[in-house]
């Protein structure tokens, strides 16, 4: 009761998604450190290289697919899960297009 009477619903609809950005770019640097990546967006720009990494851009897909899902619920929380949702599916499409196997780093051009 304490919390919504110090803050208002249209707050919350505000800063909770902003809460829950710093855990999710959190467990992707954890990711990204886990496997080997100079930087997180090194990590969310690279095709996967294994098939841990495949899983892991799966699981990542679908952890965004079930926040948007919650998001029909309770809007704001389709604004976060949009960005594993983004990241984690292009993950999977370049890897089952088997783009990994070219990704080097020193093309500049598709």
């Amino acid at each position: 009761m304490a919390l919504f009477g110090m803050f208002g619903v249209p707050e919350l609809f505000v800063f909770g998604p902003l809460l829950l950005f710093v855990p999710i770019w959190l467990m992707l640097r954890g990711r990204a450190k886990r496997f080997g990546y100079a930087s997180t967006a090194a990590y969310l720009r690279a095709a996967p290289r294994g098939d841990a990494e495949r899983r892991d851009a799966a699981d990542l897909a679908l952890r965004g697919l079930v926040f948007c899902m919650l998001g029909v619920i309770f809007g704001p929380l389709v604004l976060v899960g949009l960005i594993p949702l983004f990241y984690g599916g292009r993950k999977v499409i370049y890897a089952s297009m088997g783009l990994g196997l070219v990704d080097d780093g020193r093309q500049t051009d598709a």
